[in-house]
């Protein structure tokens, strides 16, 4: 299929979103794997909507950075 990622764009996105922290990851992984909501997300954590869709934020921007090759700050890595 032309859509198709190669086998090297996905080891990088599988580096990349195993360098996220544990929460983003999850919130991440659960809300483009599993297709949940951030409601959803926010009953099983715990966690305010809000926070979800922060913690999704900081996520994104992360992997966006990883995947165009650029390193991230000492200080984005606590984002």
């Amino acid at each position: 299929m032309a859509n198709e990622p190669d086998a090297d764009t996905l080891r990088r996105l599988e580096n990349a979103v195993a360098n996220l922290p544990w929460l983003q990851r999850e919130v991440f992984l659960a809300r483009r794997v599993d297709g949940l909501s951030y409601a959803e997300i926010g009953y099983l954590t715990g966690l305010s909507e809000r926070h979800i869709e922060r913690q999704m934020a900081h996520a994104i921007y992360k992997l966006v950075k990883q995947m165009d090759g650029e390193k991230l700050s000492w200080w984005e890595r606590w984002l």
